[in-house]
């Protein structure tokens, strides 16, 4: 749309143009843009070319077609997740249990974040998230004194 709006291009292509748009509003508000820029819009899919007025004609109704395939799939997915919610599935990753005392000591010890995280399962960003749940708001650093000059 940037090479459009900058007139950086005369066609616009697409596998399909359900792909291209969400809804039937945006891909008329993106043909009427096209046109007022002299651009053409090609449907390799639906072999549709906007320049003619059956390719104007067409792209409506596959445009309407296609928005209405969308909204029955989303409206199936809906009531497949609210069937399984109301059958108890749980949906989503399944948790993952940590220590955070361990995870606490391992890194006050001066384990590497990544250590920690592979020993117990959990990313390393989960780690750090149980051990500041823990009590420790920033990474401790391992600090090694200096021995003395013999």
């Amino acid at each position: 749309m940037d090479l459009v709006r900058r007139g950086q291009c005369d066609v616009v292509m697409v596998y399909r143009f359900d792909r291209f748009a969400r809804s039937v509003r945006h891909l008329v508000d993106a043909l009427t843009e096209f046109q007022a820029a002299g651009v053409q819009f090609i449907s390799l899919h639906e072999a549709i070319d906007t320049t003619t007025p059956m390719g104007k004609f067409a792209f409506h109704i596959f445009a309407a077609l296609a928005e209405f395939e969308r909204e029955l799939i989303r409206e199936r997915v809906r009531s497949g997740v609210a069937n399984a919610r109301a059958k108890g599935v749980r949906l989503g990753r399944p948790r993952r249990i940590a220590d955070s005392s361990k995870i606490l000591s391992q890194r006050r010890a001066g384990a590497r974040w990544s250590a920690i995280a592979k020993a117990h399962g959990v990313s390393v960003s989960t780690a750090k998230r149980l051990a500041r749940l823990a009590g420790v708001q920033k990474p401790v650093q391992k600090t090694v004194e200096n021995e003395p000059a013999q």
